[in-house]
């Protein structure tokens, strides 16, 4: 399941809860539903790399990162097919009971997020050795999860949450970095094409820093939008924390950047926490016809 990076579903379906609370618009029901949903779709996605990634060919015995269970023998195959697909299945049932809060459209919707749970892994053209990994991390862990849970929450779009959950997306493709980072050797001898791999580690570090930074930057907007001047803090905590992560990035090879990725995960989670939480206890702001928001 790689618990270690789970708390990234966690922290975006966290942020679209505080936007709900922010906006009253929260409704209990299904925002848990999509919470377990977004576990669902990452464990599954997590089993489907250790099983796509074994009959491919791109992983070896004795790799840098977490011990893979089917390319060590503890696993076999034919449990872990079983388990990917059995684990989309339950997802697939606990999501159509978000039809009754959002509408028909949402079955096209987790049909999206099911085949892009497999696709980054499997297919003729996975993400994961396009390097589009960082693009689809964007999509299904930021903008898809957010956008979505205030949807079946509040039956319509806010800018607010659109650009958040772009900036969080954004945040969390780092956890990715880190993997990708650590994998270059691995990835290179089994010919598959990451960012890491075509730009090499000082270009990742840049990349890492870079997210990190307007990630954390993101709830500067926020602050603005509510006028909250008491929590100005909280961007330049987690630039500094990202930028000491960043160094680590840089001078750490191999098993080494383990800690990292466990680093930036539960980094990640804290950012949206704070936010989620930041959201929760402050009300939207009264709009006049003059001064605009206030």
């Amino acid at each position: 399941m790689r618990l270690r990076t789970l708390p990234v579903s966690i922290g975006g379906v966290l942020v679209a809860w505080g936007f709900g609370l922010h906006y009253g618009v929260f409704k209990p029901v299904p925002a848990v539903i999509c919470l377990i949903f977004a576990l669902l779709c990452q464990i599954a996605s997590n089993f489907a790399n250790e099983y796509y990634d074994y009959r491919a060919g791109r992983d070896a015995a004795g790799r840098e990162g977490p011990r893979r269970g089917v390319t060590e023998g503890d696993i076999t195959p034919q449990a872990m097919r079983r388990a990917v697909y059995g684990t989309l299945a339950a997802a697939c049932l606990l999501g159509l009971s978000l039809v009754y809060w959002g509408g028909w459209w949402l079955i096209a919707a987790g049909a999206v997020i099911v085949l892009g749970a497999l696709a980054y892994s499997a297919g003729p053209f996975p993400l994961s050795t396009h390097c589009l990994g960082e693009v689809a991390v964007i999509f299904f862990f930021g903008i898809v999860p957010i956008n979505l849970t205030y949807y079946v929450m509040a039956g319509t779009w806010q800018k607010q949450v659109v650009v958040i959950s772009v900036l969080i997306g954004m945040m969390i493709a780092n956890v990715l970095i880190v993997n990708n980072t650590r994998d270059i050797p691995d990835d290179k001898r089994a010919h598959k094409h990451t960012l890491a791999t075509v730009f090499g580690p000082s270009a990742m570090r840049a990349l890492y820093l870079f997210n990190g930074m307007l990630g954390a930057l993101g709830s500067v907007y926020y602050c603005v939008m509510v006028d909250s001047k008491a929590v100005s803090f909280i961007p330049l905590f987690f630039v500094i924390a990202f930028v000491r992560l960043s160094r680590s990035l840089e001078n750490s090879k191999g098993h080494e950047l383990n800690w990292v990725l466990v680093s930036t995960s539960i980094l990640c989670f804290c950012y949206c926490l704070t936010l989620a939480i930041l959201l929760g206890v402050t009300e939207e702001p009264e709009w006049h016809p003059y001064n605009g928001y206030y």
